[in-house]
């Protein structure tokens, strides 16, 4: 069972430990730069680990984007230990509801390096779509959440 837990002092080190396959390490952040913008951003950002089965397996951060008045999928990553085994959608999902249920929001848009063919067939499968739009080497996509 996946599930997404608040960041905390017990599962801090676990969450540091994670790492993804050489071949995705241009594609994500760390799990230790993006618990840096968390704390900077901490009004606006929602880290949580991403659990499997009672295990750490990854990280997802849910943000508000202030300059552009949106909410996003910031961050996320599973552990290359944890992959194909449908974690990542499972906690795509519930970040989704997260922003949702928290927020009500109408929108999530997510960012996405280009060559990351993978990540791009995932965030299609849950509905996101790319919006034209490319921006510091990213393109960005769009959810649209019916309200």
């Amino acid at each position: 069972m996946t599930e997404l837990r608040p960041v905390t002092r017990e599962n801090i080190e676990a969450l540091l430990a994670l790492k993804v396959h050489e071949h995705q390490k241009s594609f994500v952040s760390t799990a230790a730069e993006s618990l840096a913008q968390a704390y900077v951003y901490y009004e606006t950002a929602y880290p949580f680990a991403v659990y499997d089965n009672g295990e750490p397996a990854g990280f997802i951060m849910m943000a508000y984007y202030e300059a552009k008045g949106y909410y996003t999928l910031w961050k996320f990553f599973i552990d290359k230990d944890h992959q194909h085994r449908g974690i990542g959608r499972e906690a795509l999902a519930l970040g989704i509801s997260f922003l949702k249920e928290k927020f009500g929001v109408s929108a999530i848009y997510t960012g996405v390096v280009p060559e990351n063919t993978v990540a791009k067939h995932l965030y299609r499968s849950a509905g996101f779509a790319f919006t034209g739009n490319c921006e510091d080497g990213m393109e960005e996509w769009c959810l649209k959440c019916p309200t």
